[in-house]
C-alpha cells in the first residue's frame, strides 16, 4: 500500500468520524501525475501541493484547501470543487470540463488556456484571475466576481454571466457570442474587439 493510498484511506475514516481516521494534510506534497480519479478529498489540505498532470477526474474536493497549488495540465473533469480555496493556484491548461466550482475562491488564480466548458462557477470569486484564452463555453458564471480579471481572447460563447461583476475586467477580443449578461456589472471593463453577437445585455450596468 502506497503512502498516498494509506493517506486517502485514513482520510475517509476521518470524514466518517471513525476511530483511527486522520485528516489528509498534503501541504507542499509532490503529487505530480498522481492518479486520484474519484478520490474523496473533501476538506483535505493540499496547500502548495504539486498536482501537475494529476488525474482528478470526478474527485470530490469540496472545501479542499488548494491555495497556491500547482495544477498545470491537471485533469479535473467533473470534479467537485464547491467552496474550495484555489487562491493563487496554477491551473494553466487544466481540464475543468463540467467541474463544479460553486462559491470557489479562485482569486489571483492562473487559468490561462484552461478548459472550463460547461463548468459551474456560480458565485465563484475570480477577482484578478488570469483567464487568457480560457474556454468558458456554456459555463455558468451567475453572480461570479470577475473584478479585474483578465479574459483576453477567452471563449465565453453561450456563457451565463447573469449578475456577474466584471468591473475593470479585460475582455479584449473575447468571444461573448450569445452570452447572457443580464444585470452584469461592466463598469470600466475593456471590451475592445470583443464579439457580442447575440449577447443579452438587458440591465447590464456600466455600458457607456
Amino acid at each position: 500500500m502506497t503512502v498516498l493510498t494509506e493517506t486517502l484511506r485514513l482520510h475517509a475514516l476521518w470524514l466518517e468520524g471513525a476511530e483511527g481516521g486522520k485528516h489528509a494534510r498534503l501541504t507542499d506534497a509532490n503529487l505530480t501525475g498522481a492518479n486520484l480519479t474519484g478520490a474523496n478529498l473533501t476538506h483535505a489540505n493540499l496547500t502548495g501541493a504539486n498536482l501537475t498532470h494529476a488525474n482528478l477526474e470526478g474527485a470530490d474536493l469540496t472545501h479542499a484547501r488548494l491555495r497556491g497549488a500547482g495544477l498545470t495540465d491537471a485533469n479535473l473533469t467533473g470534479a467537485n470543487l464547491t467552496h474550495a480555496n484555489l487562491e493563487g493556484a496554477d491551473l494553466r491548461g487544466a481540464n475543468l470540463t463540467r467541474a463544479d466550482l460553486t462559491d470557489a475562491n479562485l482569486t489571483d488564480a492562473n487559468l490561462t488556456g484552461a478548459n472550463l466548458t460547461h463548468a459551474n462557477l456560480e458565485g465563484a470569486d475570480l477577482g484578478v484571475a488570469n483567464l487568457t484564452k480560457a474556454n468558458l463555453w456554456g459555463a455558468n458564471l451567475t453572480e461570479a466576481d470577475l473584478t479585474e480579471a483578465n479574459l483576453t481572447n477567452a471563449n465565453l460563447t453561450d456563457a451565463n454571466l447573469t449578475n456577474a461583476n466584471l468591473t475593470e475586467a479585460d475582455l479584449t477580443e473575447a468571444n461573448l457570442r450569445y452570452a447572457n449578461l443580464w444585470g452584469a456589472i461592466l463598469t470600466g471593463a475593456n471590451l475592445k474587439d470583443a464579439d457580442l453577437t447575440g449577447a443579452n445585455l438587458t440591465g447590464a450596468l456600466g455600458l457607456g
